[in-house]
């Protein structure tokens, strides 16, 4: 099936035979659904910290950044903003002049307090000799938005999120990746450093970078610290092969092989080679205003405490394993440990001898952490925390998709409407050892998990392979802990309306 030239083509992209010939069984077989015990709810997988509570592990975070440990801000910042402005481009082709939607209505109604509006007011008078108001009142609507989305304006609808301008202040006007820098320095610096890291797509990097220089040290300056900007891409050989519908290889007019992006689970691999104690995770889009900081500042405190919290726990545990010699109370001791406060449950591990337990606790102990904030569910699409069955009958805390949930199933989907809880990707994480030496992050990933969907590609049909995802199946094998964060830590901007939210004014 694969031909020499294939084979070329494969290993320059860093891929084995052997990965390309699984993925395509993949699409021949599909993925399993995930085995589900309940979903996550406080008091099942979800802890609620009280005021006390809230000041401990905030506290054990500062005394930790001052051990200079070195922690990483990690911003997945590859998407491009096009989808924000669909409904802008579905006006822009459209046989209609004047807006008619809602949201185009409400897009037009408040132009003035977009805070690119003043980029676009000079875009359009250099353009087209007008200003936005101007242009409005002659009807021609088009104008404007073509000035917003295209290369002789803004651009907009080819740049990535994070170098749009989403909110305003006195001074000027802030994009996502300036609002990332700030809170790298409000709660992620440690010695007079922050260390930020955005994966980007290859085409934007040099414009992330330029960003970076340009605003780096009125932000160093103003929080009186040291910025350290990395920025890492995607690696193709974490592209994943194209399937025709009946699960043969997709090939390109000139004959080659397909390969497309194989999803943010990719990311696992730049996550690796990222020298850190501890991680920050969080969507570049999801970001506020300085006046509404206050919230994440706290919440990403008390995550990253009650992280290192349970890591000192852990090492202190895995040291005890290490000098032998455990007593069946002191081996319950850890095994309580790893089934109330990392949920982490197996039955009938009472039947097991000392050496089976004390061999069972430490591979349970001995891999990463990580800390999820969830918050209340409101019916906003993507993943929700659950309690799931793992391939060795341990039942742990997951992060799923759902797609990774049988549909056929009315209890699972009972189960998944019913959530009460949602993922708005806030994670921090520990990825080194109690030995001070890093996981190696990819052995932890369930290979079981993954998403196949529908493209097309010239008018041809095709099927897509996404990895396991970096939050669901790439950290399966994590210890996870779920904490309720409040609804004003998550404000994503999904749509270019969205910045009209009274949380991005």
């Amino acid at each position: 099936m694969l031909s020499q030239e294939d084979l070329k083509q494969i290993a320059a992209k860093g891929i084995t035979e052997a990965q390309v010939e699984t993925q395509l069984e993949d699409f021949k077989h599909g993925f399993p659904f995930l085995k589900l015990e309940a979903a996550a709810g406080i008091g099942n997988g979800i802890v609620a910290p009280d005021g006390d509570e809230r000041a401990k592990y905030i506290s054990a975070w500062n005394a930790y950044k001052a051990e200079g440990k070195r922690i990483v801000k990690f911003v997945p910042a590859s998407g491009a903003a096009s989808r924000m402005f669909k409904d802008m481009f579905a006006f822009l082709g459209g046989d209609h002049d004047e807006p008619q939607t809602d949201f185009e209505k409400k897009f037009f109604d408040n132009i003035g307090k977009f805070a690119f509006y003043g980029e676009l007011d000079a875009a359009c008078r250099k353009n087209e000799g007008k200003g936005v108001a101007e242009l409005i009142g002659e009807g021609r609507y088009k104008a404007v938005v073509g000035n917003m989305l295209e290369a002789k304006g803004l651009n907009y609808g080819q740049l990535p999120k994070g170098l749009l301008l989403f909110h305003k202040y006195a001074d000027g006007e802030r994009t996502p990746l300036e609002e990332h820098l700030v809170e790298g320095a409000l709660y992620a610096a440690s010695g007079g450093e922050a260390h930020i890291h955005f994966t980007v797509s290859h085409e934007h990097k040099e414009l992330f970078e330029k960003k970076v220089a340009e605003k780096c040290a009125a932000y160093a300056a103003k929080y009186g610290i040291k910025y350290d900007v990395t920025f890492s891409e995607q690696k193709p050989s974490t592209d994943t092969v194209a399937a025709n519908p009946d699960n043969t290889p997709f090939r390109n007019e000139d004959g080659s092989l397909l390969f497309r992006p194989g999803g943010h689970g990719a990311l696992i691999q730049n996550l690796n080679d990222i020298p850190a104690d501890v991680v920050f995770i969080k969507n570049i889009d999801n970001v506020v205003p300085d006046r509404l900081k206050d919230d994440t500042v706290t919440y990403k405190q008390l995550l990253a405490g009650m992280l290192v919290t349970l890591q000192a726990k852990a090492f202190g545990y895995l040291r005890q394993l290490d000098n032998g010699g455990c007593t069946r109370g002191q081996l319950d001791e850890i095994a309580n440990f790893v089934q109330h406060d990392l949920c982490c449950r197996k039955d009938g591990i009472e039947t097991l001898s000392d050496d089976e337990l004390a061999a069972y606790l430490r591979g349970k102990l001995n891999r990463p952490m990580r800390v999820c904030g969830v918050v209340k569910n409101v019916g906003e699409p993507g993943g929700g925390p659950f309690l799931t069955y793992n391939q060795d009958g341990t039942v742990s805390l997951q992060i799923l998709e759902s797609s990774q949930i049988d549909k056929s199933n009315s209890e699972y989907m009972k189960m998944f409407t019913e959530g009460t809880h949602f993922n708005p990707v806030d994670l921090v994480c520990a990825i080194k050892d109690y030995k001070g030496q890093p996981f190696n992050l990819p052995d932890y990933v369930d290979k079981t998990t993954g998403f196949i969907s529908s493209k097309s590609k010239n008018g041809r049909e095709l099927k897509a392979l996404e990895l396991p995802g970096l939050w669901n199946g790439a950290m399966s094998n994590w210890n996870t802990v779920f904490v309720e964060v409040p609804l004003s830590t998550f404000n994503p901007v999904k749509t270019v309306n969205d910045l009209l939210r009274e949380q991005h004014q």
